[in-house]
């Protein structure tokens, strides 16, 4: 009961803070005065103020109190454009492959990829709950590969899981896959064909990027507002000339600003492509990370026609090497099957057995909910030392869910110049224009926020800010 006390005094103050009642530099009430008007404890009092310490909220000055860390100002909100760039090819693959061998090289601080630290995954519990099935269920490996690709009791629990946000999701419907990228390529080989146009959020997931490359198709960028998400006003004028042919986008928590689309939006946007008979490939692996207390719905709850493909994992979860997602494509599950069989067949009978006695268990639920605060206080922290040690002008994206952190240094800056030099230092990030495949954002970057915070850390962003003033 008291880490309920002390979470919740320490939420009710970060409210607080975030919406400029309490303001940076200003001194908050003493540990004891805290307690006597909350009618909590001393040792309470203090586990929130630690609490707040920890999601760099407030600093601890010798002798004179508590007070509130100074935060980076927000982006600036984008509008629809009345005009908007035109479809580009995609040429990003190589450089970027460069860049992620680079980021996860070791000796390297890891801000660069979008990774969970190990020690935040319940890797042991895996390992039992693996034995176990593989114990239990011997003949789970004598199967065929391209047949029967979907454990029957998986798909029960996914479809228990979307009655939580509007489901039930159709058992028919669902494709196990071997990850979300997977799910995201097959969608995209069902519904398009080399050189047609996708569009897609701006700044948009590489990977995303990386997919529409491969895949020989273009890219149209869609402004995306670093709290609403995507424009529908702007995809609504993107997609009046019949060129469109797909949507692909992650309208809870977008990689990398971390934005939700409200529910009227996502409402908007599924009928508006119905209605243009344009489908629309959703990504909502970030879904279940997103900080408020309810989970968002996707825009397939909103989704009458059957248009759009849901694509998820768990990755970010239990962890990324499970290699398994699934995909609910709607209408399109035939081209989706097919696109499956021909590439890679069943994902592994084990794994699908093993996630589906974790959520039976209850074992994910406990396990997002202590990720979704864990991730959450980490953003912060990261938010606080940007603040604190990057140039002046420097701008942040305020995330509502994942496990990155969008920056956007003053304008001149290069950070795909700044890059080399910060690896050189064995310190990571990914580099703002690869989020774009125009070659945007050359003044962004992006920051992982997925491990705890150390001395390591705090060290890294100061000389990274060090480096980018100059």
């Amino acid at each position: 009961m008291s880490e309920l006390r002390y979470e919740k005094l320490a939420d009710d103050v970060a409210g607080l803070i975030a919406s400029g009642i309490l303001r940076a530099g200003e001194r908050l009430p003493s540990v004891r005065r805290l307690a006597q008007e909350r009618r909590v404890s001393i040792s309470t009092a203090v586990q929130a103020f630690r609490q707040l310490e920890m999601r760099g909220l407030v600093e601890a000055r010798p002798q004179s109190g508590f007070f509130v860390r100074a935060r980076p100002q927000p982006l600036a909100a984008t509008g629809a454009r009345s005009t908007l760039e035109a479809p580009v090819a995609v040429d990003l693959n190589q450089r970027l492959v460069r860049v992620l061998q680079a980021i996860t090289q070791p000796g390297v601080v890891p801000l660069g990829a979008a990774f969970p630290a190990p020690a935040l995954l319940p890797v042991a519990a895996l390992h039992r709950r693996y034995a176990s099935v593989a114990r239990r269920f011997p003949g789970l490996l004598a199967g065929g590969s391209h047949a029967d690709m979907n454990d029957p009791q998986l798909v029960r629990q996914l479809v228990r899981r979307s009655l939580a946000w509007g489901g039930p999701l159709d058992p028919d419907e669902i494709i196990v896959t071997n990850s979300c990228t997977e799910a995201m390529s097959l969608s995209l080989r069902a519904v398009t064909r080399p050189g047609d146009t996708v569009a897609v959020e701006s700044p948009a997931y590489f990977v995303m990027l990386q997919l529409i490359e491969s895949l020989g198709l273009k890219a149209l960028e869609i402004p995306t507002d670093p709290v609403t998400g995507l424009s529908v006003a702007a995809l609504d004028l993107a997609t009046r000339d019949g060129k469109v042919a797909a949507v692909l986008l992650a309208p809870n928590a977008n990689n990398p600003l971390g934005c939700v689309m409200p529910d009227e939006s996502k409402r908007k946007l599924a009928e508006l492509m119905a209605a243009r008979n344009i489908p629309v490939i959703e990504d909502d692996i970030y879904g279940d990370l997103c900080f408020d207390t309810q989970r968002p719905w996707p825009l397939k709850a909103f989704d009458t026609a059957n248009n759009v493909m849901l694509c998820a994992s768990f990755s970010k979860c239990l962890s990324p090497a499970l290699r398994i997602g699934f995909v609910a494509p709607g209408k399109f599950r035939p081209a989706v099957a097919l696109q499956r069989t021909l590439s890679s067949g069943g994902t592994n009978p084990i794994t699908q057995r093993v996630l589906s006695e974790i959520f039976e268990s209850g074992a994910y639920e406990r396990q997002v909910r202590g990720l979704k605060r864990q991730y959450q206080n980490q953003v912060e922290q990261m938010m606080a030392a940007v603040a604190h040690y990057f140039p002046a002008g420097t701008r942040v994206a305020r995330p509502q869910g994942g496990l990155v952190l969008w920056v956007e240094l003053p304008a001149g800056t290069d950070t795909a110049a700044l890059f080399p030099r910060a690896i050189a230092e064995g310190i990571a990030f990914v580099p703002g224009d690869l989020f774009s495949a125009s070659g945007l954002y050359r003044n962004c970057l992006r920051l992982n926020c997925g491990n705890p915070w150390s001395d390591a850390i705090e060290v890294a962003v100061k000389r990274l800010g060090e480096l980018a003033a100059g």
